[in-house]
C-alpha cells in the first residue's frame, strides 16, 4: 500500500511545516505593563532591607508581595549625586516580562554632593513569568 504510506508521510510533513509557521519571537511585545515608581517608604520592609544591603553594587532583582511584583535595579556607587534612572520599557511577551532601564547622569557633577547609590523600584501587578532585565 504505497498510497497509505505516502499520505501518512505527507500529513506528518504538513504538520511539521505548520508547526514551524506558528513559532513567534519570544521577545515580541504582547502588551505594555502598567507600573508605579515606588518610593522607599512605600516598599515592603523586607525589600527595603534587601535594597539597603545591595545598593553598593549593581543589582537587578524581583520581589513578590501580596499580588504585586516589584522590579528593582541599582547602579551601584557613583562618585556624585544627581543621578536618575529612566524606565525605557516594561512589557509582557509570550514567555517573559522585559524591563529596560537607563542610568542618567547629573547635569553638573561638580555642583552635586558626594557619593550616591541610585536605584529604582517599580510595582506592577504580579504575573507568573520570568523577568528579563535589559
Amino acid at each position: 500500500m504505497p498510497g497509505k504510506k505516502y499520505r501518512i508521510f505527507k500529513a506528518a510533513l504538513l504538520l511539521g511545516l505548520a508547526g514551524c509557521g506558528f513559532q513567534t519571537d519570544q521577545r515580541e511585545k504582547l502588551q505594555d505593563l502598567d507600573y508605579v515608581i515606588t518610593e522607599e517608604k512605600e516598599l515592603p520592609g523586607e525589600l527595603r532591607e534587601i535594597l539597603e544591603e545591595k545598593k553598593v553594587e549593581s543589582f537587578r532583582l524581583t520581589y513578590e508581595d501580596g499580588g504585586w511584583l516589584y522590579l528593582c535595579v541599582g547602579y551601584g556607587g557613583q562618585e556624585s549625586g544627581g543621578y536618575s534612572i529612566s524606565v525605557n520599557q516594561l512589557y509582557l511577551s509570550e514567555n517573559a516580562i522585559y524591563f529596560d532601564t537607563s542610568l542618567i547622569g547629573p547635569k553638573a557633577p561638580e555642583a552635586v554632593g558626594g557619593e550616591s547609590f541610585p536605584w529604582l523600584a517599580v510595582r506592577t501587578a504580579y504575573v507568573d513569568k520570568p523577568v528579563v532585565f535589559q
